[in-house]
């Protein structure tokens, strides 16, 4: 199935405590059905030292399931269910079902 949440989307929280936040993807977990939000359920993690990293609690962004997250409209920045589309040269879009309007250049 085509991916409906890809890398580079800004999406919107729709549940959880960062429920109405917005953040950008910044890496898919198909497999698991999550994603990793730019910004959205951090966690302190306890890190040792290394050669090349300092050690102590470091603050980073936790995976969210994918549903609990939707794509926000690109018309007005509102969650939105994602819709496919084929275009008359053949491309195969996906668009915002709130506003019609095209999410893929």
């Amino acid at each position: 199935m085509a991916a409906k949440v890809k890398k580079g989307d800004k999406v919107v929280v729709l549940t959880g405590r960062d429920r109405g936040r917005s953040g950008e993807v910044i890496q898919v977990l198909p497999k698991e059905d999550r994603a990793l939000v730019r910004g959205i359920n951090l966690v302190k993690k306890h890190q040792k030292q290394t050669q090349n990293q300092e050690g102590g609690i470091v603050s980073k962004e936790a995976a969210i399931h994918l549903s609990n997250i939707a794509v926000a409209d690109p018309k007005d920045g509102q969650p939105t269910r994602v819709g496919f589309r084929i275009l008359d040269d053949g491309r195969k879009v996906r668009f915002a079902k709130r506003s019609g309007d095209l999410i893929d250049g």
